[in-house]
């Protein structure tokens, strides 16, 4: 980018009309490469009520670097090399899988995760977890809308629901007997957070309950084959749904916990959950978050897998879905602008109850709320609302058997898909590995090994201008998500502009991203088809 497009943006942000207001929907514009897309947003004041956890600092940019106004009478795009790293890095998370033995015997080598925030605060949210009394690893992204509530209530809760879903019918019984007779119930997900991570430790406890609701639920079923993976994944998927709308129609013991339901509720959020077991891989996606498979040929080409649909106005199974669901008489009005209802770009998500209950459920529970427009949620009934509900929570769960040469797997926002196709994530992340491999050669010591030997090796490194690199690949993929030019080459100068674009400006060139890529062991896959 250079300094006259640099200048082009500001000015153009001044002399705009600032995007900025209380519980309206916007469609703005987004230049996305040589193309430009339309998304809804909506106004960005904070969506937690005060005592409540606050998430304006979480993933979000550091005030020195990022303006809060394009009115500021000093605004500067420029950043050094080290300011840009530290924003770009300080969403990093890494976890490496090993056993007791120290030899890795998962699928799963290790999983590298950032976040780059738009939205302040930030509205995505994302889960990794490695299961405890079922077998396996979960790792979740989630996209959230008109606030970061939903998607917030959603990375914390939707990993239990599945992993309670997979328990056999003898493990669901000991802890309901455990807690029973309040004695400590064994651990079911073990979390691989960054520090960052917040959660609503105000509402864990109804959280516990309302799990321990379902897996009652569960027990009295009655089935001992349980559920497969699919069924389980789905079943947890709409069953949370529910519980998100049954707990703001429920009394609450505090005006914390409804003022956090309420907020839950009426925002929104997609998701997408992969579960990995051995050579077993499902993903459940519910909107506009995306997977991809990175496959390494043999020939030695880099092929892309495709495991998620989007579900939005572009899906001709989403359509054709939706005009199966509901009369003949609104077809027509089902998607307008290319959103359901005019209003919302995923035609699947959690929360969202303004498309789900009816006008008269939705008016009954905003009345005998408390300020509802403190909490920025707003009673709005689209044209052409008659037959609800529009939006559902149910996933599209794929299956895939690992094979050696499926090498990793992409789950992130629409943040990153808008500014990069399937391809150019697989060919990135593939660069990255083999520059890594190329980047860091062993080095062979002389001994004895002395400081002087040492400096001489690292000299004649930095002689051959090898430019610092990402050691985590999310970073690199934000990095170019958000930096590259027209020829697909990182432009330090755009890297900076779009840092530091300010609050009332960055929703409109960027959305926030959420990245996680997960490496397979190919040495493990290639074991379990030996012996099998």
């Amino acid at each position: 980018m250079s300094r006259t497009v640099s200048s082009w943006i500001l000015s153009s942000a001044r002399s705009s009309i600032v995007l900025q207001g209380k519980g309206r929907w916007y469609s703005i514009c987004i230049p996305n490469r040589n193309k430009i897309k339309w998304k809804l947003v909506f106004s960005k004041t904070c969506p937690y009520p005060a005592g409540s956890c606050s998430l304006d600092s979480a993933f979000s940019l550091p005030k020195a670097f990022r303006h809060t106004s394009t009115e500021e009478e000093h605004f500067s795009f420029q950043l050094s090399p080290a300011q840009i790293n530290d924003i770009l890095r300080a969403g990093e998370l890494s976890h490496k899988t090993l056993d007791l033995n120290g030899k890795n015997a998962s699928s799963v080598l290790r999983f590298e995760s950032n976040q780059l925030a738009s939205n302040s605060p930030m509205e995505d949210r994302r889960s990794a977890a490695t299961c405890l009394q079922t077998a396996g690893m979960m790792f979740g992204v989630f996209d959230g809308h008109a606030g970061a509530a939903c998607a917030q209530a959603v990375s914390e809760r939707l990993l239990h629901y599945i992993a309670v879903s997979l328990m056999s019918r003898q493990s669901l019984e000991e802890i309901e007997l455990a807690v029973e007779a309040m004695k400590p119930v064994r651990p079911i997900l073990q979390w691989h957070r960054h520090p960052s991570d917040v959660e609503y430790r105000e509402i864990t406890s109804q959280y516990f309950e309302n799990l321990r609701v379902y897996w009652q639920h569960l027990l009295d079923l009655d089935t001992e084959l349980g559920f497969s993976l699919e069924e389980a994944m789905i079943c947890a998927f709409k069953r949370l749904d529910s519980d998100i709308s049954l707990e703001v129609q429920a009394p609450q013991e505090s005006e914390l916990m409804r003022n956090i339901a309420l907020q839950v509720a009426f925002s929104g959020a997609t998701a997408c959950v992969a579960h990995i077991d051995g050579v077993h891989l499902h993903v459940a996606n519910t909107g506009d978050c995306r997977a991809v498979l990175g496959v390494r040929e043999e020939d030695g080409t880099w092929s892309t897998l495709p495991l998620t649909r989007d579900h939005n106005a572009f899906d001709e199974f989403e359509i054709r879905r939706l005009k199966r669901e509901h009369p003949r008489s609104e077809e027509k009005t089902l998607f307008v602008n290319d959103r359901l209802l005019g209003i919302l770009m995923p035609s699947r998500a959690f929360g969202d109850v303004q498309l789900k209950w009816s006008k008269e459920l939705q008016h009954s529970i905003l009345e005998n709320s408390c300020d509802v427009e403190a909490l920025n949620i707003y009673q709005y009934v689209p044209p052409n609302y008659h037959t609800p509900p529009y939006l559902t929570a149910e996933p599209e769960v794929t299956y895939h058997k690992l094979r050696s040469k499926d090498k990793f797997l992409v789950i992130a926002s629409d943040g990153l898909w808008e500014m990069l196709s399937n391809e150019k994530v697989v060919k990135l992340v593939a660069g990255h590995l083999t520059e890594l491999n190329v980047r860091k050669p062993p080095l062979t010591f002389k001994k004895p090994v002395n400081l002087g030997y040492m400096h001489n090796l690292l000299l004649q490194r930095k002689s051959k201008g090898l430019a610092p690199l990402d050691q985590n690949i999310a970073t690199h993929l934000i990095r170019h998500a958000i930096g590259s030019n027209e020829y697909g080459e990182v432009d330090p100068e755009k890297l900076a502009a779009m840092l530091t674009l300010p609050e009332d400006l960055a929703r409109m060139y960027r959305d926030d991203i959420t990245v996680t890529v997960v490496f397979f062991n190919s040495e493990t896959i290639e074991d379990y088809y030996r012996n099998h």
